[in-house]
């Protein structure tokens, strides 16, 4: 089975990166959006279980993304970078990577999908719009969003602005497939 081949540093690459959905280069100005913070995974297959951590940024830049993912203490792993013209995975010690879109990248690196192209908007505490979704709500703020496959928490917001603070993915074991747990821990915005 292909996911107990890979090394954490490619799994964290590729799990994390087409999870958090990158972009093509983009020029340097103020993104529309940039999210930052630290993030962990734990992937389990059957006995298998591999667990990653670092940092995460992610900047949106109208229908362009760019993911960069860091250890602990902040050296690069990987960028993603996603635009209309497809997919791009870069990093030291991985090959360089193209696919169609971030969730056909997965599949071609991991073997199995990742529907993870919402991320921006679950990011923000919404499901993505035009795709059906079950969303459970305290008041106006979404709590939980059944997605893609994913079932997403906001178990967190900022007291301020009521964002997001802690959002948890998860997604169950398949027999081809391992289940995920992904917590991001976001910036506060404000700071």
């Amino acid at each position: 089975m292909r996911f107990a081949r890979w090394p954490t540093t490619g799994w964290l690459a590729v799990l994390l990166a087409t999870v958090l959905t990158g972009c093509a280069t983009a020029p340097a100005t103020t993104p529309d959006r940039l999210y930052t913070g630290r993030f962990s995974a734990v992937a389990t297959l059957g006995d298998k279980r591999e667990s990653v951590s670092g940092r995460f940024s992610v900047e949106v830049r109208g229908d362009r993304q760019r993911i960069d993912l860091a250890t602990p203490l902040g050296t690069t792993v990987a960028r993603i970078e996603v635009g209309p013209d497809g997919a791009s995975a870069s990093g030291p010690g991985m090959q360089d990577a193209r696919g169609p879109d971030a969730d056909a990248l997965a599949e071609q690196l991991l073997g199995w999908r990742l529907p993870v192209s919402g991320l921006s908007d679950w990011i923000e505490g919404r499901p993505v719009p035009s795709r059906p979704a079950r969303v459970e709500r305290d008041g106006d703020r979404a709590v939980l969003i059944d997605q893609d496959g994913w079932t997403v928490r906001i178990a967190e917001t900022f007291a301020a602005s009521d964002r997001p603070r802690l959002v948890v993915l998860e997604r169950a074991a398949s027999p081809l497939a391992p289940g995920v747990v992904l917590r991001l821990v976001v910036d506060d915005p404000a700071a």
